[in-house]
């Protein structure tokens, strides 16, 4: 056997090692669910998430697009600009009266004052049962 020969089948039985342990990963992988970017989904926006959950009134606008602040975008607490912004984002008319709607989810138990001021105005975070109503779809448990 010539020693060109010995260097092919040396450079061929690399590539084939290779070929081996890249399969390997690859079964690992898949067996493991990994997901690639390409496969993982973006969470929905606010557009989406409003239209999703369908709500009646907008007192239920404004609980959907707080919660979605808080859930989506990891605020600890919204003020009225953010709400107001929230709104355009999900291309929904802002309530004439805003604080009104907000005043609303309080007395109905769905938001309380949070504990900070942000950004120098009232802030409000979503109850335990704010989010709840919002989960059941807006469904009275």
């Amino acid at each position: 056997m010539s020693s060109e020969t010995s260097t092919t089948d040396q450079k061929l039985e690399q590539i084939m090692d290779s070929l081996r342990r890249l399969e390997n990963r690859i079964t690992i992988l898949e067996g493991k669910g990994v997901t690639t970017s390409a496969e993982r989904q973006k969470p929905p926006s606010v557009k989406e998430f409003v239209i999703s959950k369908n709500p009646a009134n907008d007192t239920q606008k404004t609980l959907a697009v707080g919660y979605y602040l808080e859930k989506s975008e990891n605020n600890e607490s919204f003020n009225i600009r953010d709400l107001e912004n929230g709104f355009r984002a999900a291309k929904e008319k802002v309530p004439l009266n805003l604080n009104d709607k907000v005043n609303g989810n309080i007395r109905n138990g769905h938001m309380m004052a949070a504990a900070e001021r942000k950004d120098g105005l009232s802030a409000w975070t979503l109850t335990n049962t704010g989010e709840r109503f919002v989960e059941s779809g807006f469904k009275a448990s």
